[in-house]
């Protein structure tokens, strides 16, 4: 029986883990929905099997763990809360944009092509690079690389 809630638990992880990573707004809330349901089959599958834990009814040795049981309620009403802010957020973007579909973030794809404009534009070969950009005209001046270096500081 461990083994069937087990696969019933992993088919949830997968089943939502390839909805989450749809385009769809309404894929990504069932995805999140169907791994909260593998995250509660695996709680409960985790904690053994035994008798209600009710004080003066048996052995305490054959009473089952309480805890996965209050670690599933926790998380069914966590993902009950995670799951209503993710629909007042979809019929927020749906008010506003008619459909469902995740879109790229008009800053997001500007940054990128703005670090792929300067990769093109800082595309030079290595004889370039290793010159210096501009000359000192300034007699006085001491470039970076005359400057002797520090003596080391002697330890304290």
């Amino acid at each position: 029986m461990s083994v069937l809630l087990a696969f019933t638990a992993a088919s949830l992880f997968a089943i939502g883990t390839y909805l989450v990573l749809q385009r769809k707004l309404s894929r990504v809330i069932i995805g999140l929905g169907l791994m909260s349901h593998g995250a509660n089959v695996l709680l409960i599958t985790s904690g053994r099997r035994g008798l209600a834990p009710l004080i003066g009814s048996g052995d305490p040795g054959d009473f089952a763990d309480p805890l996965p049981q209050a670690l599933a309620l926790t998380a069914i009403v966590i993902s009950f809360g995670v799951t209503g802010l993710l629909l007042a957020l979809a019929y927020r973007s749906w008010l506003l944009s008619e459909d469902d579909e995740i879109a790229d973030d008009a800053e997001d794809r500007a940054v990128a092509d703005h670090l792929h404009h300067l990769h093109q534009d800082d595309e030079v070969d290595d004889a370039a690079a290793l010159t210096p950009a501009c000359e000192d005209t300034d007699p006085g001046h001491v470039a970076s690389e005359q400057v002797p270096p520090r003596a080391p500081e002697a330890p304290r």
